[in-house]
C-alpha cells in the first residue's frame, strides 16, 4: 500500500511539473516549488519512516535515531541530478526520479570555503527539510586535507588544519539542532597510509566526530571502507582512532560496489570487535546506491576493464552481473523483505543496521562529477528495485 501511495504522489509531481515549468529557469514559482519539496519529502516518509514491525527487530533497549523520521530530499542546483531530472520528460523523467527522489547524502568538502560552508549548509537544510524541523536531512562530509592517495604522500600543513578545524566548527554552528544522518569522510582506510604511519589525519578525523557528534540531533557514521577492503582488524583499529567512541557508529560502502549481505555481516563484526574493547552498541549504516548487482573489488582486478575503479561500467541489462546499478533504496526498514535480503541476514540487519543510505553518487563521473545522462539513464534502467 504505501507503495502504491507513493508512485501515486511522484504521478501527480510529475503532472504538476510538466503544467508549470518556467522555460526561463529550471526552477518552478516558489509557491510550486514549496509544494514540490513538501510532497517529495512526504513520498520519502511513506517509505522511509515507518518503524518495523516490533517483532521483527529485537532492539527494545535501543532506539534507532534514523526510523520513525521523515528524510528530506534536497532539490537544489548542488545536486547535480536535480537539473536533468527537472528537464526531462516521459519515460526519462520516470527514469531519473529514481535517482533525484530518493533521500541522498549531500557531499560537503574542502571545494567549499571556510567562508561560505555556514550559508551552504543552511540552504542546504531548509531546502531538504521544506522548513520542517522535524525532517532528517542526510550529509557527507568530506572535508580532510590532503586526502586519498595525496594522503599517501604528506601531511596536512599547520595552515591546512587550521582551516579545517575553522571549517568544522562553522560547519556545525550551521547545522545545529537539525536531525542529521551524516556520513564522517568516506574512504575512510586512505587514514591509513599517511607517511611514516602518523595519526595526523585520524587525530583531526576523531576532533571532527567528537564536535558533530556533540550537536543535539545529528548522528556521525565513521567511514570505514567497505567489507572487500579492510580486514576487521585494522577497521576496528582505524575506527578507534578516528574517533567512533564518540559516534553512534560506521558507514561502509560508500564509494565501493559490495554486497549489502558482506558489508551487514562485516558491520556487525567489527561491532562485536569494538564492543570487545569497551565501545558496546556501535550500528552500521550501509550505502546501496551501486550494489543493485555487487562486485567486490577483487572480482574488478580479475576482469580490468578500460576504466578507473570509481567510475566502473553500468549494467546493459537487467541480467547482466558483476556492474553497477541502483540498490535497495534509502530506508531504515532495513527487515523488509522488500529489500530481496535472506531473512538471516535481515535478522542480523536488525540488530546492528540502523539503516541502508544513498552517500554514493554512481551516477556522477568518478563518482564525483559531472552528472552522466546516458550513464545516470543505464543504472536507473537496470535496477532490480
Amino acid at each position: 500500500m504505501r507503495v502504491w501511495c507513493v508512485a501515486r504522489v511522484a504521478d501527480w509531481l510529475l503532472c504538476v511539473q510538466s503544467r508549470d515549468w518556467r522555460t526561463s529557469s529550471p526552477y518552478p514559482d516558489p509557491v510550486i516549488r514549496r509544494a514540490l519539496v513538501v510532497l517529495v519529502t512526504l513520498a520519502a516518509a511513506l517509505t522511509l519512516a515507518a518503524p518495523a514491525p516490533a517483532s521483527a527487530s529485537p532492539r527494545a533497549e535501543d532506539t534507532n535515531p534514523l526510523a520513525g523520521r521523515a528524510w528530506g530530499v534536497y532539490g537544489g542546483r548542488a545536486e547535480l541530478a536535480w537539473q536533468p531530472y527537472v528537464r526531462a520528460t516521459g519515460w526519462r523523467k520516470k527514469l531519473l526520479a529514481k535517482i533525484a527522489l530518493r533521500p541522498k547524502a549531500k557531499w560537503f568538502g574542502g571545494w567549499i570555503p571556510d567562508d561560505k560552508i555556514a550559508g551552504k549548509v543552511r540552504e542546504y537544510v531548509a531546502n531538504a527539510t521544506g522548513g520542517d524541523p522535524e525532517v532528517m536531512v542526510s550529509m557527507s562530509v568530506f572535508r580532510m586535507r590532503p586526502w586519498e592517495r595525496t594522503a599517501c604522500k604528506r601531511l596536512p600543513t599547520k595552515e591546512e588544519k587550521a582551516s579545517y578545524r575553522r571549517w568544522i566548527n562553522r560547519f556545525a554552528r550551521a547545522l545545529g539542532d537539525t536531525h542529521t544522518m551524516l556520513v564522517l569522510q568516506p574512504d575512510g582506510p586512505f587514514a591509513l597510509c599517511a607517511p611514516g604511519g602518523s595519526k595526523v589525519p585520524s587525530r583531526l578525523i576523531a576532533w571532527s566526530a567528537r564536535v558533530l557528534s556533540d550537536l543535539p540531533n545529528t548522528h556521525v557514521y565513521l567511514e570505514a571502507g567497505a567489507s572487500d577492503w579492510l580486514r576487521v582488524d585494522e577497521a576496528v583499529q582505524l575506527l578507534v582512532d578516528m574517533g567512533v567512541e564518540h559516534t553512534r557508529g560506521l558507514a561502509l560502502n560508500t564509494t565501493h560496489y559490495d554486497s549489502p549481505e558482506a558489508n551487514i555481516r562485516y558491520g556487525a563484526e567489527v561491532a562485536d570487535r569494538l564492543a570487545t574493547r569497551g565501545m558496546p552498541g556501535k550500528k552500521v549504516v550501509v550505502d546501496t546506491s551501486q550494489s543493485g548487482r555487487p562486485f567486490t573489488y577483487q572480482d574488478w582486478r580479475r576482469n580490468p576493464q578500460d576504466r578507473d575503479y570509481a567510475n566502473a561500467a553500468p549494467c546493459r541489462n537487467r541480467t547482466q552481473d558483476r556492474c553497477v546499478t541502483l540498490g535497495i533504496p534509502p530506508t531504515a526498514d532495513v527487515t523488509d523483505p522488500a529489500t530481496g535480503l535472506s531473512a538471516e541476514v535481515r535478522e542480523l540487519a536488525g540488530r546492528y543496521v540502523d539503516a541502508f543510505v544513498w552517500s554514493g553518487r554512481p551516477w556522477l563521473f568518478m563518482q564525483t562529477e559531472p552528472f552522466l545522462l546516458k550513464r545516470a539513464l543505464n543504472i536507473a534502467r537496470t535496477t532490480p528495485y
